[in-house]
């Protein structure tokens, strides 16, 4: 049996749409970040760092932090949400990687500049401003000439981005200049295992 330890986050929403699109069952234990759950000894023994997702594996034994440790787990495990050819693997993780490495961090940021630093730093504003345009531009390229991240298949790489694209949409960071991202957003949302997967354990209602 799996155990997902999460909150209503965009890192957080990566494993549980992966989880619903896999149909694996699953435990859910929701650790409320706004009470401090991801502080006590519980949950650091999962994840020394404090942050959510977090995911044990009873039949393995496995225990895994980072989200895209998780995607990856997942779609070894089951053989899916992964292309199986050389090529559109090695696609697939490298859109992934991106995104843990660049365009998760760099919004991440914005959202911290943009939203809950009431100092009003516009430089650091304009800065992720900036970044997060440029990083999207990127996806909106790559998307210009492919259905998917990984090409024409749907994958981790996806689901990844997806988790912040949502969030994005949710506290109105407006990226429909980029038409391809936003197509792409639209065919992604529109999936009965990605209208679940962002309901749990909780919508987000916003910053």
């Amino acid at each position: 049996m799996l155990n997902l330890y999460t909150d209503s986050s965009p890192n957080g929403y990566k494993a549980t749409i992966a989880l619903e699109e896999l149909g694996l069952p699953y435990r859910l234990h929701h650790v409320r970040i706004a009470e401090g759950d991801h502080r006590r000894p519980e949950f650091l023994a999962l994840n020394p760092h404090g942050r959510i997702p977090a995911l044990t594996d009873e039949d393995t034994g496995v225990v895994l932090f980072e989200s895209a440790a998780i995607l990856l787990y997942l779609a070894e495990k089951t053989g899916k949400l992964l292309p199986a050819d050389t090529l559109g693997r090695w696609e697939a993780i490298k859109w992934l990687q991106f995104h843990s490495c660049s365009v998760g961090p760099i919004i991440g940021q914005r959202v911290h500049f943009d939203v809950f630093d009431k100092s009003g730093n516009a430089a650091a504003i304009e800065r992720y401003r900036r970044l997060t345009d440029d990083a999207l531009a990127v996806l909106d390229h790559r998307l210009a000439e492919h259905h998917y991240l990984a090409g024409d298949t749907y994958s981790i790489a996806d689901i990844a981005h997806f988790g912040w694209s949502h969030i994005a949409r949710v506290i109105d960071f407006d990226f429909s200049h980029h038409r391809h991202l936003s197509a792409w957003h639209e065919r992604v949302a529109a999936r009965p295992a990605v209208s679940r997967g962002i309901t749990l354990p909780a919508a987000a209602t916003g910053a």
